[in-house]
């Protein structure tokens, strides 16, 4: 193998390829970063059985070849070069890399013990990639933790004709976001569980491209991958994922709240009062937001060590006739703020029903408007003490 590229396009290209390196690889060989050389292009991938990445750069190739360095160390040198052109070389044991006067001579490992990347799926459509970027941010805060729970880890993809939905539950809060895009057949149908950590990073790392191209095996839920492809700053990049298996919760009957009060405030005001207001609460208690006619008063506290009160003007409005039918409700702060935060307007609209039943909060472009329907953000609130 011998070539030439500059060097911020392998920089960019290894540092992106090598984040899907297991931190702790099942077998040694695994944290290896795959070298081909091919045309006029260099292409880096790595694989975890899981998770594979593939990104294809310019190159001047004068040999072919292909090779299998420790992709930790391919990043780390990459990063510290020089800003001139590299050329790579290497044999049957070794690779090379010259950049003005840094050298560096890696050894390979065995590229034939390497596992074979899955074949990306067939195309199911595209995707503006800056608007798959914010959907799966505002969806994905709302996603599980915990890996003795996994399929709470997962956002569900489903599709619907031009519609793609995105769906995640914690059990404790539920996110919710519907967009356009374009399906490669007008009536297709389908749905997968994607891990939310593999999705967020994917969704970041594509949006120097116009669009994503989306492509989800027919295989049984559960069974089968999904794959991206799109552009970076430097080459294109593709990364499949197996599908996570067991039964996403049937959550989307939460989203439809008939609230008994509505509550209307600025959202960067009331993002601002939470974390001002939290800053005092004590671990696992409520943030209690009490709700009078124009205002909404966050308080929260630690014992008789600190308490926090602040106001904020908002637009309450009775849907029963009877006067308020809530008078204060408990968040969890946390919760609060990252749904706060997931929004994207001016404005957001709180819906309620009754004390200790769930929350839904929907973005609003205007005080006086109609909230938004495309985002829904669920939080089920916490007993407030007597």
């Amino acid at each position: 193998m011998k070539i030439r590229l500059e060097r911020d396009v392998l920089a960019d290209a290894v540092q992106w390829a090598a984040r899907s390196l297991p931190t702790r690889p099942s077998v040694p060989i695994l944290a290896g970063l795959r070298i081909e050389a091919k045309g006029d292009q260099l292409i880096f991938s790595s694989f975890d059985y899981e998770t594979a990445a593939k990104i294809t750069v310019p190159a001047t190739v004068s040999d072919e070849g292909v090779g299998l360095v420790s992709g930790k160390l391919l990043a780390d040198i990459a990063r510290s070069l020089p800003n001139k052109p590299v050329d790579i070389t290497s044999d049957e044991q070794k690779m090379e890399l010259v950049c003005g006067s840094a050298r560096f001579t890696l050894q390979l490992l065995p590229v034939n013990e390497y596992p074979e990347l899955p074949a990306m799926p067939e195309s199911s459509g595209t995707i503006v990639s800056n608007e798959f970027s914010q959907a799966v941010a505002q969806v994905v805060v709302a996603a599980g933790r915990d890996e003795l729970l996994p399929v709470f880890t997962g956002v569900r993809i489903e599709i619907e004709g031009d519609t793609l939905s995105l769906l995640a539950t914690d059990r404790y809060r539920m996110a919710l976001k519907e967009l356009s895009w374009s399906p490669a057949a007008t009536a297709g149908e389908g749905a997968a569980l994607v891990p939310a950590r593999v999705l967020s990073e994917t969704a970041r790392s594509m949006t120097s491209g116009e669009q994503i191209t989306l492509s989800l095996s027919s295989g049984a839920s559960g069974d089968g991958l999904i794959g991206f492809e799109g552009a970076g700053s430097s080459g294109s990049r593709q990364i499949t994922t197996r599908l996570l298996d067991g039964e996403f919760p049937k959550v989307r009957h939460l989203m439809n709240v008939q609230p008994t009060v509505t509550v209307r405030a600025n959202t960067h005001e009331v993002i601002d009062a939470v974390r001002r207001v939290s800053l005092v609460a004590e671990r696992n208690t409520s943030l209690r937001m009490k709700i009078d006619e124009g205002t909404i008063t966050l308080e929260a506290a630690t014992g008789d060590q600190a308490q926090a009160v602040e106001a904020v003007q908002a637009v309450v409005e009775d849907h029963t006739g009877d006067g308020l039918a809530m008078s204060a409700a408990g968040f969890n702060p946390h919760y609060l703020s990252d749904a706060l935060n997931a929004l994207d307007t001016p404005f957001v609209n709180f819906s309620f029903t009754a004390p200790g039943k769930p929350c839904l909060l929907t973005p609003l472009e205007e005080i006086d408007g109609e909230p938004r329907t495309d985002y829904r953000h669920v939080i089920m609130l916490m007993r407030l003490p007597s």
